[in-house]
């Protein structure tokens, strides 16, 4: 189930960044007290009162700016109003309402989503006087809040959490498995869709970036129901998007979200570039069963060692994914692509495999007892107890003496002992550490 998504938009240089680092508890924005730094937008999850949702954050918007960055600035902002279930216009308390500010509040206004004005810089009780000239703006009560000190944030995040829409159940069932197709434009996305359908459902073209939205196609193979969800390309940061073109990272997130597993496709003849470390990363982060898929193989030079070297490649690049199975194909003319739905179907089932917990515990007790945890300042780590917790990906939490004893090595080394005993391959596990509780309490 995607998550609802807040924009923050804002003409330059009302601490748009400061909020969005404020709201997703992460420095992932530059913040530097000079217009226009931010150049893309950032994504982010944030959370309150359990209710998570995905922030982006934008660069600002300059109506009438004929630089060309700020132009991007503003084509970025608007998909970003598109995107989103929530807008949070920030003004700045200490400028007072500007012309630009007047234009940005036209430009969300035919958006027709829900605004939520606040104004930013409201540092102490003094400035609180200084909110009420933008009720002129239109956008009902004001709410005064401090990026720099976080004054008012959770004022702020009360509102827009309940302007979020209601939450739906997923449209498909349990039995259906849904996988995305993710990859930088012109890999072959659509054209693998298509071969996959045996049917042309979606424009194909060699201009990068030709697939404007995500698409779902139920199917059904071998008595097994699919949902293949193909998304716009994603491109590289910094470049100048033009008005027509309808990708969005956000709309692949969303379709990330959505998935149990993704595929993420990779040009055969290209090679790997960093983008497609960056777009493997929002799968991993995400917690989704992964599939690296090679495309476009039958064009590829090669000898009986070329499909060895490039496997040795792909583990050297995404060492954070040696889990994912990786197939070669040809959405071209089809070459292994009958190979493809079964490990679909294989990593599915792994995201979603549940370990008997006596089971688990005799795997971690053996692995323990074979190489003992190492001791820090004569203190050892003592594994009592260990049991799953989730899944989609799995969750397993071991209950410990002191949680700050965990290593990342040796948790590294009970992901690979769990992993030889159960299979798990497709799908990241999570290893969480937590206090065992005495009896006492």
């Amino acid at each position: 189930m995607a998550r609802p998504v807040l924009a923050i938009v804002g003409r330059p240089n009302v601490g748009k960044s400061t909020i969005f680092n404020r709201i997703v508890g992460d420095r992932l924005a530059i913040v530097e007290d000079k217009p226009g730094v931010t150049r893309d937008r950032l994504y982010g999850v944030g959370e309150w009162l359990n209710t998570s949702f995905s922030v982006i954050d934008t660069g600002g918007i300059e109506i009438d700016g004929e630089d060309a960055i700020l132009k991007s600035v503003r084509v970025q902002a608007e998909l970003a109003i598109e995107e989103a279930d929530v807008i949070v216009f920030m003004v700045d308390a200490k400028a007072g309402v500007t012309p630009s500010d007047e234009e940005v509040a036209q430009l969300l206004f035919r958006s027709k989503k829900p605004v939520v004005l606040a104004v930013n810089k409201v540092d102490n009780l003094a400035r609180q006087d200084d909110i009420y000239e933008f009720y002129a703006l239109g956008f009902g009560d004001p709410i005064g809040i401090s990026g720099s000190h976080g004054i008012g944030i959770g004022d702020l995040l009360e509102v827009v959490c309940g302007l979020f829409p209601d939450k739906k159940d997923d449209e498909y069932g349990d039995e259906v498995i849904k996988f995305a197709l993710i990859g930088r434009p012109n890999v072959g996305k659509s054209s693998m869709t298509n071969a996959i359908l045996g049917e042309e459902r979606v424009i194909v073209s060699d201009v990068a970036g030709t697939t404007r939205d995500a698409i779902d196609t139920p199917f059904e193979r071998d008595n097994q129901k699919f949902v293949i969800i193909d998304t716009a390309g994603m491109r590289k940061r910094g470049k100048v998007y033009e008005n027509t073109e309808k990708y969005s990272v956000m709309r692949a997130m969303k379709a990330i979200e959505r998935a149990d597993v993704v595929l993420v496709v990779i040009d055969g003849q290209e090679g790997i570039i960093d983008q497609d470390k960056h777009i493997a990363g929002y799968a991993h982060e995400a917690g989704k069963a992964i599939i690296i898929v090679v495309n476009k193989w039958d064009i590829v030079e090669k000898d009986d060692k070329t499909m060895q070297h490039f496997t040795q490649t792909i583990r050297d690049h995404f060492l954070f994914l040696s889990y994912a199975p990786i197939v070669f194909v040809s959405a071209k003319t089809t070459q292994r692509l009958h190979k493809l739905l079964p490990v679909v179907v294989q990593v599915a089932e792994n995201h979603a495999l549940r370990v008997q917990t006596h089971l688990l515990n005799d795997v971690v007790s053996d692995a323990v007892a074979y190489n003992p945890p190492p001791t820090d300042k004569g203190k050892r780590l003592r594994i009592n107890y260990v049991t799953q917790v989730a899944v989609k990906p799995p969750v397993f939490v071991l209950f410990v003496n002191e949680p700050e004893l965990m290593h990342f090595s040796y948790e590294r080394y009970l992901d690979n002992k769990i992993r030889a005993a159960f299979g798990f391959e497709g799908t990241p596990i999570r290893i969480l550490s937590r206090r065992k509780t005495s009896d006492k309490e």
